[in-house]
């Protein structure tokens, strides 16, 4: 089973070790400086320059947009599955848990918005995703208003202090 592990970016060089991540997505403002851990190549590491803003139009901000959606989709599309997929932001509470949503839907498209959202509420009561990146990928992912329904359902996350990464399984486990 494949898993996406969603961390704040202080932690991303313990969890890409702890986890033997190769692949990595980063939705960090333009100007956040950071480094890339030593285990994860260059080209198989996609930035994305956005704030955690849910409307454009906020100065200087950068707002997500549908090139953005479309590199997480289009970035998960090319990663083997071999060892996790790590997807981080500034504290991994509501840019990384979004994009780990719309990455776990793009791989998996038969499982149910709710149940992908149920889980990922178990598996961080902190998670508040980025309705932005929700309502984008909804819609460029053809969920008709599912996904946005799901993660309104979960409501808002618990407070978080950004040190609480989770791992997040691309679909539901098996039965039997």
């Amino acid at each position: 089973m494949s898993f996406i592990i969603v961390s704040p970016l202080s932690r991303i060089a313990e969890m890409a070790v702890r986890h033997k991540v190769r692949d990595m997505i980063s939705l960090i403002a333009k100007e956040q400086a950071f480094h890339r851990p030593g285990v994860i190549v260059a080209d198989r590491h996609l930035t994305l320059a956005m704030n955690d803003i849910t409307f454009k139009g906020t100065g200087g901000l950068v707002a997500p947009d549908e090139t953005h959606v479309q590199g997480i989709i289009d970035f998960a599309a090319s990663w083997r599955q071999e060892t996790p997929l790590l997807i981080h932001c500034w504290m991994g509470v509501s840019r990384s848990p979004a994009a780990a949503l719309i990455a776990a839907l793009s791989l998996a498209p038969d499982q149910s918005e709710e149940t992908l959202a149920r889980r990922l509420r178990a598996a961080s009561p902190f998670a508040t995703p980025n309705a932005r990146l929700i309502e984008i990928g909804d819609a460029l992912l053809n969920r008709s208003g599912r996904l946005v329904a799901a993660v309104r359902a979960i409501g808002r996350g618990a407070d978080a202090d950004g040190n609480a990464p989770f791992v997040l399984a691309i679909a539901a486990p098996a039965c039997g």
